[in-house]
C-alpha cells in the first residue's frame, strides 16, 4: 500500500475473508483484521469484508470480524443469510460510503434487488439467530467440537496436520489430499457429510447447523475417530 501510495497508484479498497472458507479454513492471527482496518484508515482505501461464510453467527459472533473490533466500510452477506432455504444476498455498507448513491439511486441498479421472499426470509433468520442466541450458542458448541475432534485426532500425525477453526466453522488439514479424500468418503457411508475446500480434498470443512446438539456432536467426533482408524 505504500509503494502504491509512493507512485501515485492508491489502492481503493481491500477486500478480504476474515478467515478464508475455500482457502481452507485459514484462521488468521487476532491482530491481523485490526492491522489491515489501522491500514486502510492510514492510506484512505475502503475495507471490504467477504462474510458470506462467516458471517450470520456461524464463528460464535453475528459477524466475524466482531471478534477482532473492527468495523468494516462494506460487508457482504449470503449463503445462510437467507436461512438455507433462500437464495438471498446483501452488500451494507457505511453511510460514508452509501451517501454517494444518495443524490442518485439510479447510479446502481438490479433485476431481483429487494426480491419481496427473500427478503422476508432474511428478516425471519436474522430474528432467529437473535432471539435464540444461537451466535452465542455456536461458540460453544464450536469449542467443544473442536477440543473433541482434536481428541480423536491424537496418535493420527502421519495423517493429520492441523484441526483449526472458531465457533462452527472447523477446518481438518490432512497432509495429503488423498487421504482427506478417503476420510470423507469413510464418514459418508457412516452418514456424516462434509465438505472439501474449493478443488482438493487437503482441508475437509466441518460447518454444521448452529443448533446441533451436543449428542450429534459426540456421534460426529466418534465416526471421526473410526474413520481415522
Amino acid at each position: 500500500m505504500e509503494a502504491c501510495a509512493m507512485t501515485g497508484n492508491d489502492v481503493a479498497a481491500v477486500l478480504l475473508e476474515p478467515i478464508q472458507g475455500e482457502g481452507g479454513v485459514i484462521v488468521p492471527p487476532d491482530d491481523y483484521l485490526p492491522k489491515v482496518r489501522a491500514l486502510c484508515d492510514k492510506y484512505g482505501a475502503l475495507l471490504i469484508l467477504d462474510e458470506v461464510q462467516t458471517g450470520m453467527g456461524r464463528t460464535g459472533k453475528m459477524f466475524c470480524c466482531e471478534h477482532y473490533g473492527v468495523v468494516p466500510d462494506i460487508m457482504c452477506l449470503a449463503k445462510a443469510f437467507g436461512g438455507g432455504i433462500m437464495p438471498a444476498g446483501a452488500v451494507i455498507a457505511s453511510e460514508k460510503v452509501f451517501k454517494n448513491l444518495f443524490p442518485n439511486p439510479f447510479m446502481h441498479t438490479t433485476t431481483f434487488g429487494g426480491n419481496p421472499l427473500a427478503c422476508a426470509a432474511a428478516i425471519a433468520t436474522n430474528n432467529v439467530l437473535l432471539e435464540e442466541n444461537l451466535p452465542e450458542r455456536a461458540a460453544k458448541m464450536g469449542d467443544y467440537m473442536l477440543k473433541e475432534l482434536r481428541k480423536a485426532a491424537e496418535g493420527h500425525e502421519d495423517k493429520v496436520q492441523e484441526i483449526r477453526g472458531k465457533g462452527l466453522m472447523i477446518g481438518i488439514e490432512f497432509q495429503e489430499d488423498k487421504i482427506g479424500y478417503e476420510f470423507s468418503k469413510k464418514l459418508f457411508d457412516k452418514g456424516v457429510l462434509v465438505a472439501g475446500t474449493l478443488i482438493n480434498a487437503k482441508t475437509i470443512r466441518i460447518e454444521p447447523p448452529l443448533t446441533i446438539k451436543k449428542e450429534e456432536i459426540d456421534k460426529v467426533v466418534q465416526t471421526v475417530a473410526e474413520a481415522l482408524k
